[in-house]
């Protein structure tokens, strides 16, 4: 599936992306994709079809960005030299990785799929990054907050810099975190790719992946603390990263702040949307012997990094009750 949209970059646009590019660094890059005044650019996203790919489809139409949507069925991406030969042809100047596996309807079920899982998330980061060094393409990986669990011992929020603790080697964790954090162990020292983390997805259209819709939709709820991501302000931050040429690497990507599922849940009910009556499991040990197979990550992540560079995320209780405030009902 491709969809082309038009371009509205101006030479003097390019002409100052070109520059910030060499200033961080791009040099490489510039002189292997032969940048140059006007350039169009052309995004290639790999997992368009899922909840994450939708909203990197809504917003590069809304932007009129071209882009292409490389779906599997079409090209086996999962083949390096597939990849490379497609990413040669069609000479894209940014892929964005939003292929994974999370499991449905919770990640329990990656511990009954662990092939798929382990598959998707543990080794394909690594195989794009070989076809992406081989022909010069930068891109970026949707990764998770998931690789980590609780807050810094300081009660902060973990950095970019901080190691993850919620993985195979350092704790029990989940299957799905466990791949996760291997992706992310895949691509330490790759040149030229982002990695940027997503945590328990928002926005305001009812949809099966929305934490808001799970929470109304959930029999039980376990009152934890964590940093969650508005979808589609992760989208325009994440884009904004690349647009403004930010230097590669790691990216926390959350609303600043932290919330209780109590704290959302009250939020619901001053919305309006939602008239249930929310009940809560005792503690966390009650919830993994009566609804859980596999431990959860519940954590707070630092995202001082991409807000210090310029790009502006809405506070976490802000931006739900904003969400909230729209709300979309889907049949």
């Amino acid at each position: 599936m491709e969809i082309l949209g038009r371009n509205t970059t101006s030479p003097e646009q390019a002409e100052r992306m070109l520059m910030v590019a060499l200033n961080n660094g791009w040099t490489s890059i510039v002189s292997r994709l032969k940048w140059r005044k006007g350039i169009q650019a052309m995004i290639y996203l790999l997992g368009g079809s899922g909840y994450i790919g939708h909203a990197y489809q809504s917003l590069f139409s809304l932007r009129g960005l071209d882009y292409k949507v490389i779906r599997r069925a079409d090209l086996d991406y999962t083949q390096p030299r597939v990849l490379a030969k497609a990413l040669e042809e069609g000479r894209p100047t940014f892929l964005i990785n939003a292929a994974g596996y999370t499991g449905k309807p919770t990640v329990d079920a990656c511990e009954e799929h662990k092939e798929e899982c382990q598959i998707a998330n543990a080794v394909l980061p690594g195989r794009i990054a070989e076809a992406c060094a081989a022909t010069g393409v930068p891109w970026a990986h949707i990764s998770s907050g998931c690789i980590y669990s609780g807050t810094r011992l300081d009660g902060r929020g973990f950095t970019e810099e901080d190691p993850p603790n919620f993985t195979f080697s350092s704790s029990r964790c989940s299957f799905y975190s466990g791949t996760k954090a291997l992706g992310e162990k895949a691509l330490a020292g790759c040149p030229n790719v982002y990695i940027w983390r997503l945590r328990i997805p928002f926005d305001r259209v009812d949809h099966p992946r929305n934490y808001l819709s799970k929470l109304m939709h959930y029999q039980r709820l376990l009152n934890v603390t964590n940093s969650l991501s508005e979808l589609p302000e992760f989208a325009t931050a994440t884009l904004a990263c690349w647009e403004r040429r930010l230097p590669f690497g790691i990216y926390n990507v959350t609303n600043p702040g932290r919330v209780t599922t109590r704290e959302v849940v009250e939020l619901i009910k001053d919305s309006g949307v939602c008239g249930k009556e929310f009940s809560f499991f005792e503690n966390e040990e009650e919830f993994m012997r009566l609804a859980a197979k596999t431990p959860r990550s519940n954590c707070v992540l630092d995202s001082t990094k991409i807000t210090r560079a310029g790009i502006p995320l809405t506070e976490v209780h802000e931006a739900i009750a904003h969400d909230l405030r729209g709300w979309q009902k889907t049949a």
